[in-house]
């Protein structure tokens, strides 16, 4: 074959070659804009597969953190220094046999035990804590009162020490005799029963309603006001109650007659009970609502009355 021809074949290969790439690349094209366009017609759907296919990473979870538990000594140390004096009081040198003593060290073992002459008096009636004044380091001091049976009363100060978690204690040195508590002025924000209370609907009512409460003469809910709920003491401990003086706190309780409904009332009422053993003075703080003119009991507050006096 000569040159010429075989040049003129070599051109048309190439010719062929080029358009076949040219072709391929068209197609290449092509599909690509359709890919375009899929994706964008698939819209949220496209997205959500080509997060899904995409790389998965794992990232290693922290930790939580346990909660904080906080612990106090939130046991007041009172009954257990209660607990040892009245053993140490009952102890003695001489025996560390009886139970009393063995008590009273296994309480506080570094503690020595009393030795009272053979005409002491006998030991106290009663032991009470009084008071307890925690310091730092979870030491506490407790003054405990011990009577007798002369009436005198002694007042021990007790240290003791409390674990971190308030549920150990021990008494670490010796008892002291100290001065006893003094005696506090009563709180000026109690209310002031100052308004006297004549014999009428209102004595009656608190008359009855405490009879029925505590002698069980007649049945309490008939005294209450709609929705208060309360039971008579039970056994009853007193054969009779009579009202000695009522005082109240509003105006509204020394009227001659009922007021208007809903008109709420504070008293406070001295009464005398009596029982085979003798006779009580008692104190009660109500609060009474008037209702179809009558006087019902809404309310029962014993233990934080201050009489202003009566005028």
């Amino acid at each position: 074959m000569s040159p010429a021809k075989q040049a003129s074949q070599g051109e048309a290969a190439a010719a062929v070659a080029a358009g076949a790439r040219l072709e391929a690349m068209r197609r290449r094209v092509r599909l690509s804009r359709m890919a375009v366009w899929t994706v964008i017609a698939a819209g949220p759907i496209a997205l959500c597969v080509a997060v899904a296919s995409g790389p998965t990473t794992v990232e290693a979870a922290t930790p939580a953190k346990p909660a904080a538990v906080r612990t106090t000594a939130a046991v007041d140390p009172g009954g257990y220094a209660q607990l040892f004096v009245s053993a140490w009081l009952r102890s003695s040198a001489d025996d560390t046999t009886t139970a009393q003593a063995r008590l009273a060290q296994s309480l506080a073992p570094d503690v020595e035990l009393p030795d009272p002459a053979a005409d002491a008096q006998p030991a106290p009636q009663s032991v009470t804590a009084v008071r307890s004044a925690q310091r730092d380091g979870g030491t506490w001091s407790v003054t405990v009162a011990a009577q007798y049976a002369d009436s005198t009363v002694r007042y021990f100060a007790v240290p003791v020490a409390a674990d971190s978690t308030g549920a150990s204690f021990a008494v670490t040195g010796a008892p002291g005799v100290v001065a006893g508590p003094g005696r506090a002025e009563a709180a000026k924000s109690a209310p002031a029963y100052g308004v006297s209370v004549p014999e009428g609907d209102l004595s009656s009512a608190v008359g009855e309603f405490l009879a029925a409460y505590l002698t069980g003469a007649g049945e309490i809910g008939r005294y209450l006001a709609p929705g208060v709920t309360l039971s008579a003491v039970s056994p009853a401990p007193y054969a009779a109650v009579s009202v000695q003086h009522v005082s109240a706190v509003e105006e509204a309780a020394a009227a001659g007659t009922v007021p208007a409904d809903g008109t709420t009332v504070r008293v406070l009422v001295r009464v005398e009970a009596r029982d085979a053993d003798g006779r009580w003075p008692l104190a009660y703080e109500l609060a009474l609502t008037a209702r179809s003119s009558r006087w019902e009991v809404a309310a029962l507050q014993s233990g934080t009355a201050q009489d202003g006096g009566a005028r």
